[in-house]
């Protein structure tokens, strides 16, 4: 199934990352550029540095211009998740463009990508949540209260999966089909983002 190649090039992603645990780390994808594993392990990455720039910036006792600069960084990583899931949605267009639809087949409310984009940050918090489980530092009742979370989490993930795979299935066997819409971010537009606009000169 589709979820669990996923899920599982996700907990790699998190793996390695967690070995040097460094926002500024150099990136290295073991992956072909012409597999899918090679965007799902990219867009992993995306979503756990941007994980560890969000825990940064709360810090607050952060420097304002250090905080300053991680908000720009946040905001790249924000448009470069999008065009990941843009990229994952166009692997899946070109898999299903044979596919014959059916006459009375239904839209999704999301799209295959963004649907595995909420599966990554869904490792994400399994693994953190797992890590507070595994404290030795931490009152008992904080791990109770974490172990009740990551079996929801754990509980949550079954569920995604499963919906996600559906819907791949669905839309195999025309059931289902699929829309592309290119994200229409306003706010890094300097045409679209009037205090941008304003700085034109």
């Amino acid at each position: 199934m589709f979820s669990a190649l996923a899920f599982r090039i996700f907990e790699e992603s998190i793996q390695t990352y967690h070995i040097k645990d460094d926002v500024y780390q150099e990136f290295t994808n073991p992956y072909p550029k012409d597999k899918i594993e090679h965007l799902l392990y990219r867009k992993n990455w995306i979503d756990t540095v941007q994980w560890h720039y969000e825990d940064i910036i709360r810090d607050p006792e952060i420097n304002p211009e250090d905080a300053l600069v991680l908000k720009r960084k946040i905001d790249s990583s924000n448009q470069d998740r999008t065009d990941l899931v843009e990229y994952i949605d166009s692997y899946f267009l070109d898999k299903y463009k044979t596919v014959e639809v059916k006459p009375d087949a239904t839209i999704n409310t999301e799209s295959p990508a963004w649907a595995i984009d909420r599966l990554s940050i869904l490792a994400l918090k399994i693994y953190h949540m797992q890590e507070e489980v595994n404290r030795t530092d931490a009152s008992s009742s904080h791990i109770e209260k974490c172990s009740q979370k990551l079996a929801v989490l754990l509980e949550q993930k079954k569920d995604l999966s499963t919906a996600i795979d559906q819907l791949l299935t669905d839309i195999e066997a025309g059931n289902k089909y699929m829309k592309v819409y290119k994200q229409m971010k306003m706010y890094n537009d300097d045409e679209l983002n009037p205090v941008l606009r304003g700085q034109k000169g």
